[in-house]
């Protein structure tokens, strides 16, 4: 992990309107700060409310709400705007999308990071033994959602220029992740950004997947019993209730992971690149647009994964000029070449 003089994002966004959903925590709030740390107005929408907890948080054990990420976009110099939206709720979407419509008459970023899916992931198990109602729910929240929520805001970036999809997953490549359901919803959003992409290849909008690499979010944090401030701690400890457990080597793994405001400066460099359109319709990484942009994480560092894992571990395939070959041109493109 190569350490660098921590620069200053500049404000590379002003007057740029972003939606990032599923911002209440983790990569989404990562990203939503950064997009103000770039001076862009963002929407900030999530379950989890100040307004509508009531004492009964949408996400049992968080405390994370969507106007603490709205203040923090505000803090960071943008401007944060929060508003409670389930986005598997087409009606609810599409009131959002109205409302962006009405004060802002457009979109330039679309942000598709809802997840919701740790409480009913079961890895290691046999997918005729996993819980059922779990694993459907999981789609329903982590792919469902996006396309809701595309479906509605995307005509928004219509006529905006260098209009932008992210779409936030898990690895940057299609092996297999460990829960068949999982694997599903991490595939499936790679997936979506290239079918977007290759339906709007005619139009001034990008496409992309971004994968961050071992995300320090929340609840990461205080699983090894640590804060951003003081994280390195983490490498020197066992979490507790995980003695004599085979898990991320804290020593380790940990000491490489990043703070969710990494993968919120890739998303950053993208937007903000005027060459975008070719890289629309793959999946990216934080770290190696980290070295292809030169953004550094928040202690000046730039974290590498997957130079590390590869390392650790042993190689694998990502999804490189080769593995995306085989997806263009398609027999249906060949057939009806006019259809976008």
């Amino acid at each position: 992990m190569a350490e660098v003089p921590n620069k200053v994002p500049k404000k590379v966004l002003p007057g740029k309107i972003a939606l990032v959903a599923g911002a209440t925590r983790g990569a989404g709030r990562g990203i939503a700060i950064a997009l103000g740390e770039a001076g862009a107005t963002v929407y900030c929408t999530g379950r989890s409310s100040r307004e509508r907890t009531r004492g009964r948080p949408a996400t049992p054990g968080r405390p994370e709400t969507i106007e603490e990420t709205a203040e923090l976009v505000t803090a960071a110099g943008g401007r944060g705007i929060a508003v409670r939206v389930d986005h598997t709720e087409p009606a609810e979407v599409k009131k959002l999308v109205a409302g962006i419509k009405r004060r802002h008459k457009g979109l330039d970023i679309l942000v598709n990071d809802v997840w919701g899916g740790d409480a009913l992931t079961e890895f290691g198990k046999t997918f005729w033994t996993l819980n059922l109602d779990n694993g459907l729910r999981m789609l329903k929240q982590a792919i469902h959602s996006h396309i809701i929520t595309s479906h509605y805001a995307v005509p928004l970036l219509l006529g905006r220029s260098r209009g932008i999809i992210f779409e936030i997953t898990d690895g940057d490549a299609f092996y297999y992740r460990g829960n068949l359901f999982y694997d599903l919803v991490k595939i499936s959003v790679i997936r979506l950004a290239f079918a977007m992409a290759r339906e709007l290849r005619k139009r001034d909008i990008v496409s992309v997947a971004l994968t961050p690499g071992f995300l320090r979010s929340e609840a990461v944090l205080e699983h090894f019993g640590v804060s951003e401030v003081n994280w390195k701690e983490a490498g020197k400890k066992v979490p507790p209730g995980r003695e004599g457990r085979v898990v991320h080597d804290a020593g380790a793994d940990f000491m490489v992971s990043e703070s969710p405001r990494y993968v919120g400066r890739a998303v950053v460099a993208l937007a903000a690149d005027p060459k975008v359109k070719k890289k629309s319709g793959r999946v990216f990484s934080s770290w190696a647009l980290a070295r292809e942009y030169g953004f550094t994480d928040l202690d000046g560092s730039r974290p590498d994964w997957g130079s590390y894992a590869r390392k650790k571990y042993g190689k694998y395939k990502i999804c490189d000029e080769r593995f995306y070959s085989y997806w263009v041109p398609g027999l249906v493109e060949l057939i009806f070449p006019d259809w976008f």
